[in-house]
């Protein structure tokens, strides 16, 4: 049997995915210096990546559905490293905005086609390995960050740079993705079908509302973990990045682990598990005494959200009321209104209260994603051992 088995060249095809984009994350000071840009003209600028997705992502799940996930995976990385260099080459705020809005466009079509395609071989083969790809998409956008932290350091600009790695990266991922399976056509649900541009189902909702808690989680954790370190406990410059960076290493490592979670309990189980140490983990980060307890509490919440966005992808593409394409893409552009959502809403109540008030706010908004857990259980698909 080759060693490169389906699952595996999907995983592999995750991790390769987002190793150009990371490349771009520690360069983002260099363009900011670059282009004279303050805190708020970069953050205007910065709003181009979400903007290109939200845009794309209506438009992406009926185009996925219509020339399959691994053509979109294909044309998609093409699309993706030709538009994850622009960035690095505007020569001004206004243009930096479009390259970012064409960047975050590809890697919303890339995405969604990824995620489908892992669903599709774990319909295909029986197995579970919906989380374990995401696990590896996070080792792979570290891995990009030290590249472009490497190369930084050793001299090289953005303009090249940036470039150099995402042309390294697309032979070996177009080899991989052409290897591929083609995914089967879904068969003929009865009753009469949704279509793709129609409001979600009720049992979509649940679920975008279930996954919904679950990113607006990680963008506060992204956006705050390091101010709360240091305005509610007073840490080191040196050591505010800390939070994050536990935060990240064990959502990884929740997503490694969350498969043979999932094999053991179910979605359902697995979902109340890692549900109920987000709650653990907000409210242990709420009364943090010190830097050591609130380091803990950024560990135990990353463990606790690392397996909600997947399992909400397979549950979502399980779904037989129309596409899978388009029911994750829907699922996807509100994951990212979560995302976006969330730091927001903590910056007006903490500078109304304090930090400690405005990251309490992710308490109820994790019980209610606890609470919709049940959500997942009706698309929980038949697994083989």
């Amino acid at each position: 049997m080759s060693f490169f088995t389906p699952q595996r060249l999907t995983m592999l095809v995750f991790f390769l995915q987002p190793i150009a984009f990371g490349s771009w994350l520690p360069r983002i000071p260099d363009v900011q210096q670059a282009l004279g840009l303050g805190p708020s003209g970069l953050a205007l600028a910065l709003l181009g990546l979400p903007c290109g997705t939200l845009l794309t992502l209506p438009f992406a799940g009926p185009l996925v559905g219509r020339i399959g996930p691994r053509h979109a995976i294909l044309l998609g990385f093409v699309l993706y490293t030709l538009a994850v260099s622009l960035p690095a080459l505007a020569p001004d705020p206004a243009l930096l905005f479009v390259a970012l809005m064409l960047a975050g466009s590809s890697i919303s079509f890339v995405e969604l086609g990824l995620n489908v395609q892992a669903d599709a071989v774990e319909k295909a083969t029986g197995s579970v390995i919906m989380t374990t790809s995401h696990g590896c998409w996070s080792v792979g956008i570290m891995a990009g960050s030290l590249v472009g932290s490497g190369l930084a350091a050793l001299g090289l600009s953005a303009q090249w740079a940036i470039p150099l790695v995402g042309f390294c990266v697309l032979p070996i991922a177009l080899l991989a993705a052409t290897r591929l399976p083609v995914a089967p056509a879904a068969p003929a649900a009865p009753g009469p079908q949704r279509s793709a541009w129609a409001l979600p189902s009720w049992a979509l909702l649940g679920i975008c509302c279930f996954v919904f808690g679950i990113t607006m989680t990680e963008g506060a954790m992204a956006d705050w973990s390091a101010i709360f370190l240091r305005d509610a406990l007073g840490a080191h410059p040196g050591s505010v990045g800390l939070g994050y960076a536990v935060f990240a290493a064990m959502v990884a490592a929740g997503r490694f682990g969350g498969d043979r979670l999932k094999r053991r309990f179910g979605s359902v189980v697995t979902a109340r598990i890692c549900g109920t140490l987000a709650v653990v983990g907000a409210a242990l980060l709420y009364v943090a005494p010190t830097t050591l307890v609130a380091l803990l509490g950024f560990g135990i919440i990353g463990l606790g959200v690392s397996v909600g966005f997947p399992l909400a992808v397979t549950a979502a593409a399980s779904l037989t009321d129309r596409s899978a394409s388009a029911n994750v893409a829907i699922l996807s552009f509100v994951a990212l209104l979560g995302f976006l959502v969330g730091p927001p809403i903590i910056g007006f109540v903490a500078e109304h209260t304090d930090i400690r008030l405005g990251i309490a706010c992710l308490v109820p908004v994790l019980i209610a994603s606890l609470v919709l857990t049940g959500r997942l259980a009706e698309q929980d698909p038949a697994i083989r051992a």
